[in-house]
Parts: structure tokens; C-alpha cells; sequence
């Protein structure tokens, strides 16, 4: 039975143009990894490599003559076929071993066909190594790495990815045709570049999956591919400071971009999903990289003497989520506080679980989200105490997005099941203290959807006695006071973020 698999493993990597290549030839290494990841449950091999097409022709530009008839024939001019300037590059396939990157034959360069004929629009593809990229996206805007086996990176290549994907740059991890070890290493290899940052599901309001098509339902195929399925669109993503940098779909990309045929152990988006998923990648990641260009350097603010640093600061929440958007804003929402009021603040900002006991040193706690979260039955209790016993909870939906909102809803109706969620009056010291509040102003996203620039101020409140124990926005607040809201972004301008922000914190300090 042992040499039946072995002669099927190695007929395998015969029919995919695998064996006996130089890398692999004397050390066998190309054998032990088909028979690892076949023996994974999930494993979905590449189909068999086709013949590769012809290179294209090589013609130059200048005129020549026609060698042939030779004298006494007078020799006639021709002018040769001109070459067009190549398009701009918009992605790039990352090509780490050829032995084991084996994308489906002209996938990427399928939806970039797909993208010119829906769209208008002409791009190329190119492809490199890891360590050929430029860390600078505007030379690789968006990578594409599919793999049917694990995917694997060294230090250094976590390294040029890291900075490349800080900078502003997407990576999309492809599972070859679905396969589920090189899905799993995707989010492992995810959480690696980035150890801070939650890997989640995008959540059906993710801007990514509107940002050409709605895609609230995608074809897909489930065992037989004449008979698709339909089902919410499954992709995980990395996010940082509101942009998803790196996006690992559920099932594989590659065939539907090729418009290939599908088998029945294949798990992959139907080509017009497929298609369509593609097109909103490149629309969300273009625009996220425009802004990425134009966001603030964050302020780097500490207590200039911890002791007597004043009254007001703030801990945020960790959660099990996406508890962390922003890197800088309350620091900077802080500065701008004490320059308003001459408040001392404290920048130094602690960062605490709600089952984390500290919690009750501090008099005001902040949270914010992205995504749908749940909370522990001990942070459930702990923050019902802090809340009933005087404390103050700050929170917002960052980029107004829903997933946050109706999760918060939820938790914070298990917290407080005897209170509900109250609007602020315009009348109330929260929009006159320090700043006079009347209309204020919204991003361009929310814009577009309530069809006006100008808004009155939308903040809830829990109140108990007297005391307001939960202040809440369903809008984004956090980007403008990096003074860099998300292009995708629903919530308050930068004016109107800081000074909500800054009536906020005195709100906490003089109730």
C-alpha cells in the first residue's frame, strides 16, 4: 500500500512538471511536500500544467529590407509592426518557487482581460520573487501569491512584506482551487507579518465587497460545478489603521479568473463571481492606496511627568476582535483636548481586557471595531460593575460600520439589560462644552449615502443616575482625529470628529 501512494505522489509532481527539477532532484524535498500536504484533509492538487504557448515575437521598431530577391532586384522598403507602450502594472504574481506556485495558467491575466472589457480599463501584469519586490506599492500595487500547498515565508521575506504592506500595498493569498493547507498557512503566515492585528472574516458591510459590485451572495462551486451554489462571500483580512492589507479568500480565485474548467474536488468562486470579487479588490485597493499617500504622520505624545500628569485619560478595550483601528487618533484627540482647555491629559494610554481587574483605576474606557465581536461572560460582569459603580464607557463604530454596531448593541444589552440607549438632545452640555455644536459635517461616503454634507450630530447615551455611563456614536469619529478619515469611511469630517472628540472628554471629566 506504501509504494501504491508513493508511486501516486510521485506520479503527481511527474504529470505537473515537478520532479527531477534542479531544487528538488537531489534532495527529494519536492516529494516530502506533496506527500504532506496530500495527506492533509483538504488538500486539492493543481491540475496537470498545460504546454506553455509560444513566446511572442520579437519585432523591432526600425525599417530594414527585404533581403530577398537579392541584385539585380532593387531592394524594397517595408515598415515593421510597432510595438504599443506596455500598460501600467497593477499586480503583481508573486512567484517564490516555481516548483510549488503553480497558479492556474493565466488567471491574473485573465481578470485584468475580464477588467478591460467591463470596465474600460487597461493594466499588465508582472511577475517576481519576494525579494525582487519594491517596498514602494506605486511599483507593485497589488500582489497575488496562489498556492495549492503551504505557503511559507523566511525572516526576511516577512520583513519586505511587512513594510511593503504598511506602505500602503495589498497581498492577496489565493488557496490554489480551494486547497485547504494553503488557506490555513495563509492566516497562519497573516498573523505572522502582522502579530498585532486581528485576521477576521470581512463582515457583510465591508467596504471591500461594495467597492464596484454588492456582493452579498457569490457563486460558488460545491462538488459539482454545473450546479453552483450561492452563498455570502467567505474571505478573512488583515487590517490596519482601517484599510485591509491582506486578503485571504475562502475558496480559489485562479479558475474563475481564468475561466477554466472546474472539477469536482475543486472548492472556487464561479467565473463571474470570481470576476467580480477580482474587480473589487482592485477598486478597494487603488483607492485605499490613493489615501494611504495622503495620511497624517502620527503625532508621537508622552506625559512629560507621569506623576503629576492631569486627571484625564483613557484605557482602550481588548477584546477578542478587531479592538484596534487606529494607531494614533485618541493620542492626538488628547493633544487637541489640552490645547483647547488647558486640561492636563495623560498621552500615555493604557490598553486593558475588561476581565483585567486595573480596569477600575481608570475613570474613563474607550472601545472601538470594525467587526461583529462577543464578549466573555467575565468581561460581561466586570464592565457591568465599572459602568454601575461610576465609570464611564467612550465608544464608536469606527468607519460607521454596522458589523461594530449591532455587536455593540448586543454586548452592551447583556451588560445593562435594565437600560436602553438614549439620543443626545441638542440642549445638552455635550454639544455646547467647550464647543458650540449645532450642524456638523460628514465624509464623503456618508454623504454620498444620506445625500447631504450637513448633519445634526448623531451621539447616544446610557445614563444612569444621572451619570452617563456609556457614551456611543454610530459614526465614525477616530479617523478625523488622525485628520485622515477612510475614503470608504462613514462618520464626521475632521472638524467636526475633533470637536465632538473634545466635548466628549470634557463631558466625562465635569458629570
Amino acid at each position: 500500500m506504501k509504494n501504491h501512494l508513493k508511486r501516486g505522489v510521485l506520479a503527481l509532481a511527474a504529470s505537473l512538471g515537478l520532479l527531477f527539477s534542479p531544487s528538488f532532484s537531489q534532495a527529494g524535498n519536492l516529494e516530502n511536500i506533496v506527500r504532506s500536504n496530500q495527506d492533509e484533509p483538504g488538500f486539492i492538487p493543481p491540475p496537470p500544467r498545460n504546454a506553455p504557448p509560444p513566446p511572442p515575437s520579437h519585432i523591432a521598431s526600425a525599417e530594414t529590407y527585404i533581403p530577398y530577391p537579392g541584385p539585380p532586384a532593387a531592394p524594397m522598403a517595408r515598415s515593421e509592426k510597432k510595438n504599443p507602450p506596455n500598460p501600467p502594472v497593477l499586480m503583481t504574481r508573486i512567484n517564490q518557487d516555481s516548483n510549488l506556485d503553480l497558479e492556474t495558467p493565466n488567471a491574473v491575466n485573465g481578470l485584468l482581460k475580464g477588467m478591460k472589457s467591463l470596465m474600460n480599463v487597461n493594466y499588465s501584469a508582472e511577475v517576481k520573487s519576494i525579494s525582487e519586490l519594491d517596498v514602494n506599492p506605486e511599483k507593485n500595487p497589488i500582489l497575488i501569491w496562489s498556492r495549492h500547498y503551504r505557503f511559507d515565508l523566511t525572516e526576511r521575506e516577512t520583513k519586505i512584506l511587512r513594510e511593503y504592506l504598511i506602505n500602503g500595498g495589498t497581498l492577496v493569498m489565493n488557496p490554489g482551487r480551494g486547497s485547504k493547507p494553503a488557506y490555513d498557512s495563509a492566516v497562519q503566515l497573516a498573523k505572522i507579518i502582522f502579530p498585532e492585528v486581528n485576521v477576521s472574516r470581512l463582515s457583510p458591510d465591508h467596504p471591500l465587497l461594495h467597492a464596484y459590485y454588492d456582493l452579498e451572495t457569490v457563486a460558488v462551486s460545491i462538488g459539482n460545478p454545473y450546479k453552483p451554489a450561492a452563498e455570502a462571500p467567505k474571505v478573512q483580512g488583515a487590517t490596519l489603521n482601517c484599510r485591509t492589507a491582506i486578503i485571504i479568500p475562502e475558496r480559489g480565485l485562479d479558475a474563475g479568473f481564468a475561466n477554466e474548467n472546474i472539477r469536482e474536488i475543486d472548492r472556487v468562486f464561479m467565473p463571474e463571481s470570481a470576476q467580480k470579487l477580482g474587480i473589487n479588490i482592485t477598486a478597494y485597493s487603488t483607492a485605499q492606496r490613493a489615501w494611504q499617500k495622503g495620511v497624517a504622520h502620527a503625532l508621537s505624545l508622552t506625559d512629560a511627568n507621569n506623576i503629576t500628569a492631569g486627571k484625564i485619560g483613557l484605557t482602550q478595550i481588548v477584546y477578542d476582535g478587531e479592538w484596534k483601528t487606529r494607531h494614533k487618533g485618541l493620542s492626538m484627540l488628547l493633544h487637541q483636548f489640552n490645547q483647547k482647555t488647558d486640561i492636563p491629559v495623560k498621552y500615555s494610554l493604557n490598553e486593558r481586557t475588561l476581565a483585567d481587574s486595573r480596569i477600575f483605576d481608570s475613570p474613563v474606557l474607550y472601545m472601538t471595531g470594525h467587526e461583529n465581536f462577543v464578549l466573555k461572560k467575565q468581561e460581561i460582569e466586570n464592565l457591568r460593575k465599572y459602568l454601575l459603580n461610576g465609570g464611564t464607557l467612550v465608544a464608536e463604530a469606527c468607519c460607521g460600520r454596522a458589523a461594530f454596531d449591532g455587536a455593540f448593541r448586543r454586548e452592551m444589552q447583556k451588560v445593562l439589560p435594565e437600560f436602553s440607549f438614549n439620543t443626545v438632545k441638542s440642549s445638552d452640555p455635550l454639544y455646547t462644552l467647550p464647543n458650540k455644536i449645532n450642524a456638523v459635517g460628514i465624509t464623503k461616503a456618508l454623504e454620498a449615502q444620506l445625500g447631504k454634507s450637513l448633519i445634526d450630530p448623531k451621539i447616544e447615551e446610557v445614563i444612569i443616575k444621572n451619570h452617563p455611563a456609556v457614551i456611543y456614536s454610530p459614526y465614525g469619529l477616530q479617523g478625523g482625529w488622525e485628520l485622515a478619515s477612510n475614503p470608504y469611511g462613514l462618520g464626521y469630517d475632521d472638524p467636526s470628529s475633533i470637536a465632538l472628540g473634545e466635548n466628549i472628554l470634557l463631558s466625562t471629566a465635569i458629570r
